[in-house]
């Protein structure tokens, strides 16, 4: 070998072995949890908002069986691209720029030394000694799915139910109804029992909402904003918060329990819940560091906004009372004019 050709080999080895060596899979454990809420990894890891990451690294994109890629994550799939480590980390830098149209609806990461450490944390997820059998074949998998659509029952050959007169579904069961049965009221209807501190809070919040809504409730990107806004109602550009708006704070238990974190609803414990709420009422400078919220002090907490909400009064409107007919042409003197316009939208007409 000559010494040109020794002193490339060696050059090779050394970015081939410095690539992620420092790197901290630890770390990255901890960055992960800002993905936990759409992704799984792991022994039984299942797809959420977003598929299963195990092995990763190496595998083609939208590499997952039996999950439903964007068509965006389909083309790059055609057009052949593997996750190596500096793929992922450009993805991850900005997902929706690397991939325009994706699902993941995340701003990224801009901390370089946190994706390399994400990216050594999903490397440990990386099985190598995988049989050749188990490796995916997109293409006996599509076969497979159409199979299965043909041997599905057409719609007019089904064997209609004996009860009712359009012969369409069944009356619910007790546990259905139970588990589609969970808003709760302003009244405090609903309401489960438990309880959480602010601390608590503090800690899931951080884990859970803040890459969306941020670190004190300010908003990440196009994420709604959760706290601020005092005295902005009547500003040009309201700040519509927990704190400055909304009416109830059964909406905000309620919100939390229903839908979020984002990509994995309904995952947080009643007392999660609780303590979420408590954090978000911190945050908004409604409730002390201390303060523990459940359901036996949780209709004590009002929120500032909730005496400028009132009842719809429509059944007091002299139409409604004297049952008279409304009118229809003709109803002022003179000539209709536009007095206001909308505040963002360009959608009011310009001129006569």
């Amino acid at each position: 070998m000559s010494d040109n050709k020794l002193v490339v080999g060696v050059f090779a080895i050394v970015l081939c072995i410095s690539h992620n060596a420092f790197a901290d899979a630890e770390k990255g454990r901890a960055v992960f949890a800002q993905c936990a809420g759409c992704h799984m990894v792991g022994e039984g890891a299942q797809a959420r908002f977003g598929p299963a990451l195990n092995n990763m690294v190496g595998q083609p994109a939208a590499g997952v069986a039996g999950y439903d890629y964007s068509q965006a994550f389909k083309q790059l799939s055609k057009d052949g691209l593997v996750w190596s480590d500096a793929e992922l980390d450009a993805f991850l830098k900005a997902p929706m720029q690397y991939a325009s149209g994706t699902k993941m609806a995340y701003p990224g990461l801009s901390a370089e030394e946190d994706r390399k450490n994400v990216i050594a944390y999903l490397a440990t997820f990386t099985a190598t000694d995988q049989p050749a059998e188990q490796v995916v074949d997109r293409k006996e998998t599509e076969n497979t799915i159409e199979q299965s659509n043909q041997s599905r029952p057409l719609a007019r050959d089904a064997i209609l139910p004996e009860h009712g007169v359009l012969h369409l579904g069944r009356i619910a069961l007790p546990e259905e109804i139970a588990a589609w049965d969970i808003d709760v009221r302003p009244d405090g209807m609903g309401l489960p029992e438990g309880s959480g501190s602010v601390e608590t809070g503090g800690e899931l919040y951080d884990a859970q909402c803040a890459v969306c809504h941020g670190v004190f409730g300010e908003g990440e990107g196009r994420w709604p904003i959760l706290a601020g806004g005092h005295d902005t109602l009547e500003d040009e550009r309201p700040e519509k918060t927990i704190g400055s708006y909304w009416p109830y704070l059964s909406t905000v238990y309620d919100y939390v329990h229903r839908a979020m974190p984002f990509g994995n609803a309904r995952s947080l414990s009643h007392d999660d819940v609780y303590a979420i709420t408590a954090y978000l009422l911190y945050l908004n400078d409604i409730v002390d560091e201390d303060f523990q919220l459940s359901r036996s002090n949780f209709l004590s907490v009002r929120l500032p906004n909730e005496d400028n909400f009132y009842f719809d009064d429509r059944e007091n409107e002299e139409n409604y009372v004297l049952s008279a007919e409304p009118c229809m042409t003709d109803c002022i003197e003179g000539q209709a004019r536009v007095t206001r316009r909308a505040r963002v939208l360009d959608v009011t007409p310009d001129g006569d």
